[in-house]
């Protein structure tokens, strides 16, 4: 048991003894740190398990207080075990479908890879974009090519070193987004026919990327609080000429696993001893709800082997299309395809967010998004509790907007997404996130929406669904088991 998970037992059992009422305060991270000797990062663990496990819930400037949630908390889901062979992906055209029905307006978007656009300041980027207009330089057009703008990627270098993490500017190339970040790290670190590791379920953006450049995935066993295990890893790296691995170390979409740091260094030392690149899928870090940032595994890359991607969609400015990734030895070639495929990321853009950046106001703001975004996850979990039929377990991420639901073994995801469609909701089925098309009786969720009664409604509508195909496939069994009896 790690250092982390002992904490936590301890105090759970402080607060099922009774000895820690609820509504009672926890003790400080502060004094359980003095107190054990640990680190500041092993008590913020401890104390993000206790909240995933309904123990303790974060008042903001006020700490942690203990609540009754853990008398009622549904279990987390079964750590994946996919087959660890390698295979080409073929969900491209499931994922499409899926996609083309998210995007309807009229639909509650539970199945949407996006949080409410009313979350971001857009007015004041509207404005900051206006006035960086206005007074662009002409000239910028031609010396903003990539790598991007060297204000912008001077900023984001400066956040990088504000959370401990050595990246200058000239290792950063500024792209269209987050995922256009992935798919030149890919095509610059992997050729048709190599074999790309992937978490399980993975974001279905990596396995599009992996099928459509003709690459293999193979799935590494991903447990829904920590991530990928690294015990499997290292046997896949054994037997598998694997090319690069591509991961979400912090709240991991769709399952929202967050790595530890110790498990992060571990993971960098062992794809380092291989030579083997990592991809590493950042876009969720700032929407943390504990104390602190998480870190990325690029902070304990020393080989420049971690070709780190981010983005602005997800915390700042969605429709904006503006990422990033900080490639490592491998900038100069992630530079060339990008200035050889789309060429630039809009220079107006990169402006007007590299003067946001400057202001205060972005801190402000994230600290808005976290607040709305950890209240409507316990909206969503208490609507689940309460209109969901029992037999489902659920994630309790402490970040980022998603939540994975493993329903019962009766349940179809796919079948579950047609008839919510029809009901005028969509949800994101299991088997998007799988190259085998696997997690059939699992759905992802997305709470990145301010909470209301036509979200409660359509939360209860769900649960109804859930039900009547669960009793569906009862009564499909039990005429099945009448005709193995009587095949007359």
């Amino acid at each position: 048991m790690k250092r982390y998970e002992h904490i936590a037992q301890e105090v759970a059992a402080m607060i099922r003894s009774g000895s820690l009422s609820t509504g009672e305060r926890a003790p400080s991270m502060r004094q359980l740190r003095r107190d054990r000797r640990v680190s500041p990062g092993t008590v913020r663990r401890a104390y993000e398990l206790l909240q995933e496990r309904g123990y303790i819930e974060a008042l903001p400037r006020s700490g942690f207080y203990v609540t009754s949630h853990w008398r009622t908390v549904p279990p987390e889901p079964r750590i994946s075990q996919p087959v660890t062979r390698s295979t080409s992906p073929d969900v491209a055209e499931l994922i499409f479908l899926v996609l083309e029905a998210m995007r309807e307006r009229r639909l509650v978007p539970f199945g949407s890879a996006f949080p409410s656009p009313t979350l971001f300041p857009l007015d004041e980027l509207g404005r900051e974009l206006g006035e960086t207009a206005r007074h662009l330089n002409p000239w910028s057009t031609v010396e903003d090519l990539p790598p991007g703008s060297l204000a912008l990627r001077r900023q984001i270098a400066l956040r990088y070193q504000r959370f401990g993490v050595d990246v200058v500017a000239d290792e950063i190339i500024v792209t269209a987004g987050g995922l256009e970040a992935i798919n030149l790290s890919l095509r610059s670190v992997a050729r048709p026919g190599d074999v790309v590791a992937v978490e399980s379920p993975a974001f279905y953006g990596y396995l599009q990327a992996i099928e459509s450049y003709g690459l293999r995935a193979v799935e590494i066993p991903t447990h829904t609080r920590d991530g990928v295990d690294l015990e499997c890893l290292a046997a896949i790296l054994k037997r598998h000429p694997v090319r690069a691995c591509c991961l979400m170390t912090n709240f991991q979409n769709p399952v929202g696993a967050l790595m530890p740091d110790e498990k992060k260094n571990r993971l960098v030392k062992l794809l380092g001893a291989h030579e083997v690149p990592l991809i590493e899928d950042d876009v969720y870090s700032e929407l943390f709800f504990g104390a602190e940032r998480p870190r990325p595994a690029k902070a304990y890359d020393r080989k420049g082997l971690v070709l780190h991607c981010n983005s602005f969609s997800k915390c700042l400015a969605p429709g904006y299309r503006v990422g990033w990734v900080a490639a490592g030895r491998f900038a100069r070639t992630v530079e060339r395809r990008k200035a050889v495929g789309t060429i630039a990321t809009a220079v107006p853009i990169q402006e007007a967010i590299s003067a946001y950046l400057r202001r205060s106001a972005y801190e402000r703001h994230l600290r808005s998004l976290r607040r709305a975004l950890q209240e409507q996850q316990g909206c969503m979990l208490r609507s689940i509790q309460a209109h969901f039929p029992r037999g489902y377990r659920v994630t309790r991420p402490a970040g980022g907007y998603v939540l994975w639901v493993e329903l019962p073994s009766s349940i179809d995801g796919s079948q579950l997404h047609r008839l919510a469609i029809e009901r005028g909701i969509s949800v994101a089925p299991g088997p998007i996130f799988s190259p085998r098309r696997e997690f059939r009786n699992c759905i992802r969720l997305n709470y990145g929406y301010p909470w209301d009664a036509k979200l409660e409604e359509a939360m209860r509508t769900l649960g109804s669904v859930i039900s009547e195909l669960g009793a569906g496939f009862q009564e499909r069994s039990s005429d099945e088991r009448r005709l193995d009896r009587d095949p007359e």
